[in-house]
């Protein structure tokens, strides 16, 4: 699913009072954090993960993993919060045109 930038920009103001969700620890990104932050789209459609680590490639890294194993879409990426979104089969959030 590609976004215009348009639904960004809609998806961005939306997110902006939301806390991340997920945070990932030291084990870093596992079956059960992919699982959670797969359970949580499902819930919410739009939700922030918070990727912890100092290192700029292995934070690129987690976060392509977690797009393409989540099916999501990136939204945007703020220092360590990463903001993605998964339309349900049932939408929640009505993106504009």
């Amino acid at each position: 699913m590609n976004l215009t930038n348009k639904q960004k920009q809609h998806l961005k103001g939306l997110a902006h009072s939301l806390k991340p969700v997920v945070q990932l620890g030291a084990n870093g990104l596992t079956e059960g954090v992919l699982a959670e932050i797969d359970n949580a789209l499902a819930h919410h459609e739009l939700i922030k993960v918070k990727v912890a680590t100092s290192d700029r490639e292995m934070k690129k890294l987690i976060i392509e993993a977690i797009v393409r194993e989540t099916e999501s879409v990136k939204v945007q990426t703020i220092g360590h919060v990463l903001v993605i979104y998964k339309q349900n089969d049932e939408p929640t959030i009505v993106l504009p045109r």
